[in-house]
Formats: C-alpha cells, structure tokens, sequence
C-alpha cells in the first residue's frame, strides 16, 4: 500500500519521496499539477508528499495548493533558485522530483525519473529535445539559440553529457543534493546544480519528458536575455579554465613570441612589415595574459577551497611547486635581466652623442616588458603563497 500524505498529517519522519514546485501566482494550474504529482506517486506504491513553496504569491494559488493536498511552505526571498532550495530543504523524501507548477511538465510522467535513481543515479535531468516540445510549449529563441548554446558550453565546461541542462523537470536524492552545496537564488539554480553535480563527480542522467504550452494568463517569470545571460555568467565564473586559463596563457605565449621575433628589429614578412607598433602589441598580450593566469590559478584555488571534493590538478601542481621564495627569485631575475638590458642601452646611447636610440627601442621594449613581468610575478608570489597556505590547511583538516 501507499500513502501521499496530505498537508495536515505531515510528519517529521523521513518517506521515499518529496514532490517539491516553486508557485509564484499560479492558481489556474497548480492544483492541477499537485493533483497529477500524487497521483503518480500513489500509482507507483511508495509513501510520498507534494511539497508546494509559495514564493510571493498574490493570488490563491497558496491555499488551492493546500485544498489539493500539498504541503506548503513560503519563501519570502524571491526568486527560482530560493525557492527550491527552500523546497528541497522542507522536504522529508529520500527522492526528490522538481518541476514547475505552471502545468508545462507532465507530474504524471515521474515515475522514468525515479526508476534512474533506483539504478543508482545521483541525478536525472529531463530533455525535452528528446521528448518531445508541443507547439507553443517553447520560443523559438530558446529552442534554436538559447538553449542549445548555454547546453553546448555547459558540457564543454563541466564535462557533463546532457542534451538539455536547463530542463525544469529533474531527480534526485536528498543525499546527493546535500553534497551539490547549491547557492543561487536565480535561474542559474539549474546549471549549478549540474555543475555541482559534476564537480563531485555524482552520476548524472537524463530521461526523455515532453513539454507542453503553459496553462496561465499572466506573463512568463523568465526573462530570456537576464536569465540567459545569468546562467552564462555561472558557467564562466565557475569555469576558470575557458574564461582565465585558456584565453591568458595565449595571450602570454602570443606576447612573447612577437616580442623574441621582434627584440632585434623590424621584420618584413612577405609585403607585411612588422615594426615597433607589433612589439607594444606584443607587451600588451604578454602583461595582460600573465595577469590573467594570475586570476585563473587564482579562481582554481577558491572553487577547490568553496568545493574540497574537487580535484584540481592545477591548484595541486601549484601547492607542490610553488614556493614563496622561487616566485620571489624568478620574480628578480626578470626584472634584473630588464633592468640590466636598459641600462646596456643608455650606456652605448650616452658613449655615442647624437646617435639615434631608433635601433634599440624593439630592445628596450621588451626589456620594459621583463620589467613589469618580474614585478608582477614577485607581488603575485605573496599573495598566491598565502592561497597555498590556506590550500594546504583545508587539505590537512580534510
């Protein structure tokens, strides 16, 4: 036998499963939803309860909830993300399943999602490519572009084999949600919560689950270019390898390399001339893409201190390697051998009067450069020393 317990005779006691929808004014369709979502949960024999998080609501969507029998809980703090973490947190079920309550997912349509967690799945993430978007059910904009690129960024940055990150409609266990250590209150709730996933390396899946067009009369709580741009700002704040690493350690080797090309003078390569214009362009890329090598070990640092299960072989190269005093010495001899070739330079200027330093300013240039890089790394070695240290702490208390 199975039990959906209704709101009055709930218990602190633990049960198998915890439906659990954000409401922010849905009272045409949330009664509908709490009524499919126990419904599959009595068909499938197992205890469960429908956890309803009323997020601000102005309407009666809060006490048709209740009338249907959910449990409601309120979140004063606005937002998508708040809400089910507020949800999530209310529920007593080992399985937690998550959708909208706008009636665009199919409650009755749980149990595929729960039977991947029975196989011993962390998290189940629906993919409406897979199965099935009605006309209406989705604009253009997000079905075409939208979707399919922050998808497609997701699993380059996370590593993650998912058609369809931001689908609504998703599983998991109490245990593995605990373990994801989500924060966001937004939209992006659902890429951290694959990203997090993945970085503690929880197995994730995805089972087809069809959209169809929303039941409301109001306007769509999703904003597509603020919620789009928020989730692209997860994924690139979270993944220091695309936005930091990558594009600066090439700026550092493109720096360098036009500089050695061009220390000894202007070079004609077929009809291009390359002269003192490409050795600044060269001191740019070279500061510029060390500095942010700089940010990056520097952000690898904090997501492996924010998440100690992640294994990072950068911030774990860097807290063997690294040293203090080795930055401080490398640190000098750049800016020694800088200052060393500058001086060179004005020497032969003032033993020569009237001589022209046109001949000598590709040198001087990158003898600047090493300069400016020497004092960099040598103020950047204390500051990544102390990121070390507080590295190896969290390791040994670990």
């Amino acid at each position: 036998m199975s039990a959906v317990m209704p709101e009055a005779a709930a218990s602190p006691e633990a049960i198998a499963i915890s439906a659990v929808i954000p409401c922010l004014d849905e009272e045409r369709t949330i009664g509908a939803c709490v009524h499919k979502a126990r419904q599959a949960i009595a068909e499938m024999g197992i205890e469960g309860e429908v956890v309803v998080v009323d997020n601000g609501s102005t309407d009666r969507s809060a006490e048709i909830a209740r009338e249907s029998g959910a449990r409601v809980v309120v979140q004063e703090m606005k937002g998508y993300g708040a809400a089910l973490q507020r949800g999530i947190e209310a529920a007593r079920g080992r399985i937690v399943v998550i959708g909208d309550g706008d009636d665009s997912y199919d409650w009755s349509a749980i149990a595929p999602f729960v039977r991947k967690l029975e196989e011993g799945y962390d998290l189940v993430v629906g993919n409406r490519f897979r199965g099935g978007i009605l006309p209406g059910a989705m604009p253009p904009l997000h079905r075409y572009l939208g979707n399919p690129v922050l998808s497609a960024i997701t699993r380059l940055a996370f590593g993650v084999k998912l058609g369809d990150v931001h689908c609504g409609m998703r599983a998991f266990t109490k245990s593995a949600f605990d373990r994801m250590r989500t924060s966001t209150r937004g939209m992006e709730f659902a890429t951290e919560m694959v990203a997090n996933a993945a970085r503690h390396g929880l197995l994730i899946t995805e089972v087809p689950t069809r959209l169809y067009p929303d039941k409301r009369d109001r306007p769509p709580h999703l904003r597509s270019f603020r919620d789009g741009w928020r989730h692209l700002r997860f994924i690139l704040t979270y993944a220091p390898d695309y936005l930091y690493l990558g594009p600066g350690i090439a700026m550092l080797a493109a720096g360098l390399l036009l500089q050695l090309l061009l220390a000894a003078g202007p070079v004609r390569i077929g009809g291009m001339y390359f002269g003192i214009h490409y050795v600044a362009l060269g001191a740019m890329l070279a500061l510029a893409g060390f500095n942010v090598v700089n940010l990056g070990v520097l952000a690898k640092a904090f997501i492996a201190q924010r998440y100690r299960a992640v294994k990072s072989r950068t911030v774990d190269f860097v807290t063997r390697r690294f040293t203090l005093e080795g930055g401080l010495i490398a640190g000098a001899v750049l800016m020694g051998v800088g200052l060393l070739t500058d001086a060179v330079i004005l020497v032969n200027w003032l033993q020569s009067p009237g001589r022209s330093m046109e001949d000598t300013v590709h040198l001087a240039f990158v003898a600047t450069t090493m300069v400016v890089l020497g004092l960099n790394l040598v103020f950047s070695s204390f500051l990544l020393a102390m990121v070390v240290s507080v590295q190896g702490e969290g390791t040994q208390t670990d």
